[in-house]
């Protein structure tokens, strides 16, 4: 058996635009200078606290808890509103999931608004699990996501891959001591993906069933 666990942001689908819509209603609120979406691509991947942490003034740290509320009261209506699937993901995923391939999510956006993005851009495939943030685990880089995963799959011989775009990814996979195939196209780039040690690197979506299938 073969499982893919795939990260969301920067992976399956573009979401800065509506991550640093979010972050700068925050700032604006707060008086704060915002960012454009290219800065907001190296803030992302270790959760929406992390994020907004970064977002703030080196001098304004302590106000991560108003700008974290005001990203939550933003972008629960909003996060939807610009984002959108990498052209050729549903593809890849069609082809793994006609393999017999389990596919997952694991990702460090809040666990409730990933499984509304991925349900609404995916609805036409089964995942075995869409995880998320949420108090009851530690992030990514922790392995505790995956091996909840793991709990889900059927106890058999299972060769998995975790895919995503960033460092983050490549050592979640390390740390659980999985494959990794990096996604040029998110919001990192090859370089870091490859500094990281990426098991694989995916140019266009359609390499990661490539990779995958063999």
């Amino acid at each position: 058996m073969i499982t893919a666990i795939f990260d969301l942001d920067g992976t399956l689908a573009d979401t800065i635009a509506d991550l640093g819509d979010a972050v700068n209603f925050g700032l604006e609120k707060l008086g704060f200078p915002t960012h454009d979406y290219t800065a907001y691509k190296q803030m992302v991947g270790n959760g929406v606290r992390k994020l907004c942490y970064r977002a703030l003034p080196e001098d304004s740290k302590d106000r991560l808890d108003e700008l974290h509320g005001l990203f939550k009261e933003y972008y629960e209506v909003h996060y939807l509103d610009k984002t959108k699937l990498y052209d050729g993901i549903k593809e890849s995923l069609a082809r793994l999931r006609d393999s017999g391939v389990k596919l997952a999510v694991a990702t460090n956006k809040p666990e409730n608004v990933a499984a509304e993005i991925v349900m609404e851009l995916l609805p036409e495939f089964d995942f075995v699990r869409i995880l998320g943030g949420n108090d009851k685990r530690p992030a990514k880089p922790d392995t505790a996501i995956l091996i909840e995963i793991f709990a889900a799959l059927p106890d058999e011989e299972n060769r998995v891959f975790m895919i995503g775009d960033s460092n983050v990814d490549v050592q979640t996979a390390k740390n659980a001591c999985i494959e990794s195939i990096g996604c040029a196209w998110g919001f990192r780039g090859r370089a870091e993906l490859e500094a990281a040690g990426a098991d694989f690197i995916a140019e266009k979506p359609s390499d990661i069933a490539d990779i995958i299938l063999g």
